[in-house]
């Protein structure tokens, strides 16, 4: 097993890419946290996964919420090896000057100010245990934007360079940081990019995906288990596309 003995937190873990990444890390012998503001759902993936998965409830734009998150897998865990940024929103699809203030400030806090707070708990941690991987769910619209997403382009956009600047300042810390970029993907999310699910517009999505197909949760659980292994151990500042060729 690849994460046998690591401990994890995976914020927006109880859906979506966030709950692809728990299953797999699971699979792999990873004890994680499930960190969502969702309780129901946080509960109910943890039951069903075991005494491997504890469910915790939190608002990662919180610093309080953030700092109990941390309290709260130290005292279970005694550690914490791997830090998952997933937990994400965005805006629907608008232009970008009718955007409210109320949304952009709710995309920036969640996206991005998340990371800052996550850093300022979890981090010193690492320090102190001289090894740690954090990895950031960004996003493909921070490499290629899509028209009328242009405030949550820029969160992702941020996520993907605050991971090079984290992971230049860590690495003599032996604190490995990473990023990955999917694609739109058959999330909770979807429907919020996409403005409509219909099958024109779906098919519109998919014509600029090469592979012709969506992102899923196993998807990511695949690209993150590898990125946060010793299988890694030499890779870091890295923004990695899984994405089926969509920024090429």
């Amino acid at each position: 097993m690849r994460l046998q003995g690591k401990t994890a937190i995976v914020t927006g873990g109880a859906s979506g890419f966030g709950a692809g990444i728990v299953r797999k890390f699971i699979a792999e012998g990873a004890h994680v946290m499930i960190a969502d503001l969702n309780t129901d759902l946080a509960n109910d993936l943890a039951a069903e996964l075991g005494e491997a998965a504890v469910p915790h409830t939190a608002n990662v734009a919180s610093s309080d919420s953030v700092q109990q998150m941390t309290e709260k897998a130290v005292s279970t865990f005694g550690k914490v090896d791997i830090l998952i940024n997933n937990a994400g929103t965005t805006h629907l699809p608008t232009p970008m000057e009718e955007v409210s203030e109320e949304d952009f400030d709710r995309v920036f806090a969640v996206n991005c100010k998340s990371v800052y707070l996550t850093a300022k708990y979890i981090v010193p941690l690492m320090k102190g245990q001289g090894s740690g991987a954090i990895l950031n769910v960004a996003s493909t619209a921070g490499v290629s934007p899509r028209p009328r997403l242009n405030w949550y382009n820029a969160s992702k956009g941020w996520m993907n360079n605050a991971t090079k600047g984290m992971a230049v300042e860590l690495a003599p810390m032996g604190i490995r940081v990473n990023a990955i970029n999917p694609v739109a993907g058959e999330t909770p999310l979807l429907k919020s990019f996409m403005g409509e699910d219909t099958p024109e517009v779906r098919a519109k999505f998919l014509s600029t995906i090469p592979l012709g197909r969506f992102s899923t949760p196993e998807d990511m659980g695949n690209a993150a288990c590898y990125l946060c292994s010793d299988e890694a151990s030499m890779v870091t500042g890295v923004c990695m596309e899984v994405d089926g060729g969509r920024c090429i």
